[in-house]
């Protein structure tokens, strides 16, 4: 008996252990993601870029990223996802240090590509380990610390970026943060060890072909409902430092505050609902309606702070509206993948949540290119802002409209 509670405990601590560096690499995901927004002020005038130029290079990254998502959560399914992870991650850390090296466009779009390639593990990756590991009642919280890096990770990335870029210029950024996710991969490959010579990818009786999830009306909902839930998120974060400083004039020490403020909010957001949420189920809530409840006040938070945002007067006004966007955003990071897991299951989630980031991810090849073109044409951020501010709403009103109740599907 004692070798069996003693085996448990380790077999915990071990998850537990994975779980935190699953979520420390969806941080370091998000600072290196991120880092050409707080690169901007500085990286945009010495590269000559215009503001759709700017958006054309932010949406490079999503050109890959996106499709590269339904291949690697096949992937995920059918190999050991612990290694499929740790190249992932290689790669983007690769990617990231060398942006530090860019000359003008095209060198620039060419490294936010294979940026975009290694990204692509973080949630096909993340959700096949938590959906085959992880027992529901703590599905939350897996989910929350994931959501929660999401968040600290824009916040630290700018942070820290604008103390690297007033000191050392924005080319650091990129060698700092790139050298940064290099180092994680030695931990993962100690916790992982003992792991992948089991895998968790399904026997080839039990996979589910991606031809017959593409079948499925629900993952193509759920992959509209993630692009709305995106819009929003992605123009935060791509845009709000360059707006912040060039158009309303703050300083990169005031920019760097109010922007870290809005992702901390989120961050911590994500984690109180996450726990909150699986105290819940576990006293008998439902738990597909409690998650749906939480997407719409997540997305309708979200865009109200948007809206705020554009209108908003003074920095004190700009720190509320970046709160109630933390808020918003928080509420939604927690639940969108929590959901897609329950959808899918532990045999098809890898490839399930593939396909919905992929779905969903289209927000962020469309997105800063039109965010640009509003900037350089309409003569600025205004209706920028009213556009990001009405997906987010749509996508309030589409989780209830269209997505049908949440429970496992018969795959």
């Amino acid at each position: 008996m004692a070798t069996t509670i003693n085996d448990t405990r380790h077999s915990n601590a071990r998850l537990t252990s994975i779980v935190v560096l699953i979520a420390l690499s969806v941080l370091l995901n998000y600072v290196d993601r991120g880092a050409i927004g707080v690169a901007a002020p500085l990286m945009k005038g010495e590269l000559q870029l215009s503001a759709t130029g700017f958006g054309i290079a932010v949406s490079a990254f999503f050109w890959v990223y996106a499709p590269a998502c339904l291949l690697v959560g096949w992937l995920c399914d059918r190999f050991c996802v612990y290694r499929v992870f740790a190249l992932g991650v290689a790669l983007w850390a690769i990617s990231t240090a060398l942006t530090g090296f860019v000359g003008g466009l095209a060198s620039l779009i060419l490294l936010r590509l294979f940026l975009g390639l290694g990204e692509s593990i973080a949630f096909p990756g993340s959700s096949k380990i938590f959906a085959a590991e992880i027992p529901a009642p703590r599905r939350g919280i897996a989910n929350a610390s994931v959501s929660a890096a999401l968040a600290f990770g824009p916040a630290l990335g700018t942070l820290f970026g604008g103390a690297i870029l007033g000191e050392w210029g924005w080319r650091a950024i990129f060698w700092i943060f790139g050298l940064a996710t290099l180092v994680w991969l030695i931990p993962w490959q100690v916790a992982a060890a003992p792991l992948r010579a089991r895998s968790v990818a399904a026997p080839s009786a039990e996979r589910v072909s991606m031809r017959r999830l593409l079948r499925i009306p629900t993952l193509w909902r759920m992959g509209l409902v993630h692009f709305l839930s995106n819009y929003g998120f992605y123009f935060l974060l791509a845009w709000l430092p360059l707006y912040l400083v060039n158009t309303r004039g703050y300083s990169i020490g005031e920019m760097t505050l109010l922007t870290t403020l809005g992702f901390t909010t989120q961050g911590i957001v994500a984690l109180a609902a996450g726990w909150l949420s699986d105290r819940m189920v576990a006293r008998g809530a439902h738990e597909g309606q409690l998650r749906r409840g939480l997407m719409v006040a997540g997305q309708l938070a979200t865009a109200a702070a948007i809206a705020g945002i554009a209108v908003g007067d003074g920095m004190a006004t700009l720190a509320c509206w970046l709160v109630v966007a933390g808020f918003g955003t928080g509420l939604v990071a927690t639940n969108l993948f929590a959901i897609g897991q329950i959808f899918a299951g532990p045999r098809a989630a890898g490839s399930w949540i593939g396909a919905q980031n992929a779905l969903g991810n289209v927000s962020g090849i469309v997105g800063p290119v039109i965010t640009g073109l509003i900037v350089d044409y309409l003569g600025g951020y205004g209706w920028a802002f009213a556009c990001a501010a009405a997906m987010a709403a749509l996508g309030a009103l589409l989780w209830w409209a269209i997505i049908p109740d949440i429970r496992q599907i018969e795959t």
